[in-house]
């Protein structure tokens, strides 16, 4: 290699810690917030446990359904993130002149939130009969009535939370994420409260059971959604794009932009959290246990995967500003430099998994609850399995964000087809009913579903971030 070349690799590499401390400061607090908007739905998890097996497996099964419903409204306005990003990107690229990025970023995120919304009422009529789909997909009625009654309470907050998220996505693209982490944690302190308070009384009250941590969920979903709709109403600097600004005023052409973009990535989620609800529908056939097995070693997964998670939003934010503003190189780097940072991440959690699966197992559990050694000992062993995707899983969540970042959406929903349901689950099936594995095989094949996904999610990144670094701008990938 000639000193020109060596000259280039040196200062590339110079060039990677800016990225990496610029990804790390939008990352950290997008994760904390990933991570507590997760401990909502996991403090309702170990409260329920801790009122009875039962409760637990048939929350598992009810958070499973809510979540697979509700991806085309989440995914639709995750499309806010890479279309804020750009939208920006390209207003620096003029050098801001003018308002007409303030009223771009106003526009995307209007439609964004219009887009989401519109898909939420197939989902909630869905919900609403609940407790007849489980039934429908064999659970036992006990666990199907639990879980209905769980969701017929919790569906309410679908609405204020597409609209955090939106908000949310309009913050990243601003490089301006903490507000939503500190609402957020004041949220999952709230939902704690009125959690215990609902699900077993107080003061003499009985309390509601089931409904009740529905109910918290609700309240928590309504103080994130309010919180920052108030402090973008007051910061100055935020207040200028009047993002509720005639919110209801229809944008054919941005509304379809939305759908275009964010479509593919509902059908990404929704094939992700399809094949972890059809894991927890598997479980089902081999009772609560099982079931209750399962919810522990998803929670936890759930728990690391929100670093990876956030990093990938990151990862969004910072491809699509450098990619609207004509920076290719920029945008290769910053994608790579978040890879490698979810990477390392998850390499720690896979060993701290595989040695403390036993006592993370038992946290989830009351001792004196005659099912729990059974629960303890499976759940410690699905939490190896766990442990050993992690890195796969990482790598997976931040190559998908990078490849939002330049609005490629499509492709990454077929690979996550392929590899969720092309192999995880057939393997999973296979492994558990025909090859004698029971509960474990399920997770193998979840196992192997994820490392193949990474793999194809960081040979397509490969392929962009050549032909970005390559070429004089970006172009924006065609959906």
């Amino acid at each position: 290699m000639g000193n020109a070349g060596l000259a280039r690799r040196g200062a590339a590499r110079r060039d990677r810690w800016p990225e990496a401390r610029a990804v790390l400061a939008l990352a950290w607090p997008l994760a904390l917030t990933n991570l507590s908007q997760h401990l909502l739905a996991l403090t309702n998890a170990v409260i329920l446990g801790w009122h009875s097996t039962e409760a637990l497996a048939a929350a598992t099964l009810g958070a499973n359904l809510y979540w697979m419903l509700m991806a085309p409204s989440l995914g639709t306005a995750l499309a806010a993130g890479p279309i804020l990003a750009q939208a920006r990107g390209h207003g620096q690229l003029r050098g801001g002149a003018g308002r007409g990025w303030v009223r771009e970023m106003r526009r995307g995120a209007r439609a964004s939130l219009l887009a989401s919304l519109i898909l939420l009422v197939p989902s909630l009529l869905v919900l609403w009969h609940g407790e007849a789909l489980l039934l429908a997909l064999g659970q036992e009625p006990a666990l199907a009535a639990l879980a209905g009654s769980y969701l017929r309470a919790m569906m309410w907050g679908l609405v204020p939370f597409a609209g955090f998220i939106v908000l949310r996505g309009f913050l990243a693209a601003m490089e301006r994420p903490g507000p939503a982490l500190w609402i957020t944690g004041a949220a999952v302190v709230l939902n704690a409260v009125l959690c215990w308070l609902l699900v077993f009384g107080a003061f003499g009250w009985a309390g509601m059971g089931m409904p009740g941590a529905g109910l918290a969920s609700v309240c928590a979903d309504l103080l994130m959604l309010l919180g920052l709709l108030a402090l973008v109403a007051r910061d100055r600097r935020l207040g200028r794009f009047r993002l509720l600004g005639r919110f209801w005023r229809w944008d054919a052409a941005r509304i379809a932009e939305v759908w275009r973009i964010g479509l593919p990535i509902s059908g990404s989620m929704l094939l992700e959290i399809g094949v972890f609800t059809a894991a927890a529908v598997a479980m089902g056939w081999f009772g609560a246990v099982a079931v209750a097995a399962h919810a522990i070693a998803l929670q936890v997964a759930a728990s690391t995967f929100m670093v990876p998670m956030g990093i990938g939003q990151a990862a969004t934010a910072r491809v699509g500003i450098l990619a609207g503003a004509g920076d290719g190189a920029g945008a290769a780097r910053a994608g790579w430099v978040s890879i490698g940072l979810g990477a390392g991440f998850m390499a720690a959690t896979a060993v701290a998994l595989v040695l403390g699966a036993e006592r993370i197992a038992w946290g989830f559990l009351d001792p004196a609850d005659p099912d729990a050694a059974a629960a303890a000992a499976l759940g410690a062993v699905l939490l190896t399995v766990a442990g050993v995707f992690q890195l796969a899983d990482g790598v997976q969540a931040v190559a998908a964000g990078a490849l939002r970042g330049l609005k490629d959406t499509r492709v990454p929903m077929l690979l996550a087809a392929l590899g969720y349901w092309g192999l995880g689950m057939p393997v999973g099936v296979g492994l558990a009913l025909w090859a004698g594995f029971g509960p474990l095989g399920i997770w193998v094949g979840l196992a192997a579903g994820l490392g193949v996904v990474a793999a194809l999610m960081l040979r397509r990144w490969w392929r962009l971030s050549q032909a970005s670094r390559d070429a004089v701008a970006v172009a924006v990938v065609a959906v």
